[in-house]
């Protein structure tokens, strides 16, 4: 059951600890150090598309192990508990930003980048909405992250 509950934690771990560092360390160093806004933006999208693989597998890990420990445990696994309804909601947030937002925004960027400009283009301005929109998805992602880790070890604290 400890290791059960050790990998739940890695999960949670992993996953938050990789959104903190993506958001407050690596992008903002990358447009400070690198030589152009575009490097850093190749940079950026490679790694925010490793983050998302990251955390759909350690969303999954976290919802196996849990499901697990409550059958174990109570004999039942809790679906519907709390915590695994985050995490769901932490996962659908994820798969959005991963299959629809990132793929339009690397569309957006070479297209900006190749100078496809038509009449009336406003690929600048598309970018920078869904720039806005992915921000506030791992905004989300994180927020709830921080809410199952809280629930998880409210919930390890009252189990011995």
């Amino acid at each position: 059951m400890s290791f059960l509950r050790f990998l739940m934690l890695l999960a949670l771990v992993v996953w938050i600890g990789g959104i903190i560092f993506f958001a407050f360390v690596e992008a903002p160093t990358l447009f400070i150090v690198l030589p152009t806004t575009r490097l850093a933006g190749d940079v950026v999208s490679v790694s925010s598309t490793k983050l998302h693989w990251i955390g759909l597998i350690s969303g999954a890990a976290f919802l196996i192990c849990s499901l697990l420990y409550n059958q174990l445990k109570y004999a039942r696994p809790k679906a519907f508990a709390a915590s695994h309804l985050l995490v769901l909601l932490m996962l659908v947030l994820t798969a959005i930003f991963q299959f629809r937002v990132t793929p339009k925004m690397r569309d957006l960027r070479a297209a900006m980048q190749a100078g496809d400009k038509l009449p009336g283009d406003n690929s600048r301005l598309e970018f920078d909405r869904l720039h806005a929109w992915s921000t506030r998805l791992e905004g989300g992602v994180l927020f709830l992250g921080l809410g199952v880790m809280l629930l998880t070890t409210r919930r390890f604290g009252n189990s011995n």
